[in-house]
């Protein structure tokens, strides 16, 4: 492969992710409308998490690259920066920025996970804190109707009595399944991903309140199931009622986006009220295919950075090897 071609290769190759990452902010929430709530979630979070690292992979390779032609750099890792040099390598005044830009997004990823796995060391501490409940469930004494999931090793489903004074049997039903769909299905794990990912990639953002929504339709989905449509149509409306009513705050969620009632009721509630949303393989199979477009774009970067440097280090020892002429120096 010649040079030019494989610079060519190179720079389709880095494009690809940030391209990607680009798609999938602006068309995954409304992926997540199309698609079942249990699939559009899976799909989101691994798509972040795939596009997240394949993007951060592909700038650090090119910011490296492009750094590594400086002398004093290349005489450290011994190669040729001559050779090194070519089409599709950016300037190193580039290569710098793209290198500063991968450390600060590296930190935001860094800081953002220690401040979900302190949320769930908090979760579990509260978990304990309450006790076991009656079959994970905790009810709790207050006149604040509220109602969420506590993550941790197993889980507590914690509700007020004012609450559950609120609802109905039936709707009371609706309510306890919807926080045990959460619990069974670890619905904090993907939120968290997905907040994860978009702090190391801020193109990604729009991701987290999709996925957000998409996991309490899940839990609505899987309540809905337990006994009709209708019924949790109705409880969703009796817990919007319930917060419009509470004298006083809930309650806090340590982690949010797990809590029955919040500012996504309404999509939820119009979701409800459509059929059960059908399966989409051809969505599927594009965001499946979406994925292993970034993977081999990845490959394809290491790989033609790996045959970059070898030739770099081939010509420096080459170099290193040619007799000195009288009078010349070596270097």
């Amino acid at each position: 492969m010649t040079p030019t071609l494989a610079g060519t290769l190179a720079t389709l190759a880095a494009t690809v992710p940030p391209v990607a990452a680009g798609g999938v902010a602006v068309l995954g929430p409304r992926l997540a409308v199309r698609m079942p709530p249990s699939t559009a979630v899976r799909i989101l979070t691994g798509l972040g998490l795939l596009i997240t690292l394949t993007c951060g992979f592909v700038l650090a390779a090119v910011a490296f690259t492009a750094l590594a032609i400086v002398p004093a750099v290349a005489a450290l890792g011994h190669w040729s920066p001559a050779a090194l040099a070519g089409p599709g390598t950016l300037p190193v005044p580039v290569g710098a920025g793209l290198g500063i830009l991968v450390a600060v997004l590296l930190t935001a990823a860094s800081r953002r996970t220690l401040g979900e796995v302190r949320a769930l060391a908090t979760s579990e501490v509260t978990c304990r804190r309450i006790g076991p409940g009656v079959a994970g469930l905790v009810v709790m004494d207050d006149d604040a109707p509220d109602a969420y999931a506590l993550p941790g090793l197993t889980g507590r489903i914690v509700v007020t009595t004012a609450m559950l004074q609120a609802l109905p049997a039936d709707e009371r039903r609706v309510l306890l399944e919807h926080e045990a769909s959460h619990l069974r299905h670890r619905h904090h794990v993907y939120v968290q991903l997905t907040t994860i990912a978009a702090a190391a990639n801020p193109l990604l953002r729009p991701l987290v309140p999709a996925v957000r929504l998409a996991v309490e339709r899940w839990a609505d989905e899987d309540a809905a199931a337990l006994v009709d449509r209708d019924t949790a149509v109705r409880a969703l409306a009796g817990l919007a009622r319930a917060r419009a009513a509470r004298s006083h705050a809930p309650t806090p969620d340590p982690l949010p986006g797990l809590a029955a009632v919040g500012s996504t009721l309404p999509q939820r509630t119009a979701a409800l009220q459509r059929p059960a949303p059908a399966p989409r393989p051809a969505l599927v199979a594009a965001a499946v295919a979406l994925g292993v477009l970034v993977t081999v774009a990845a490959m394809t970067t290491s790989r033609l950075t790996e045959q970059r440097f070898e030739r770099a280090f081939r010509a420096d020892r080459a170099a290193a090897a040619l007799p000195v002429a009288p009078g010349a120096t070596k270097g």
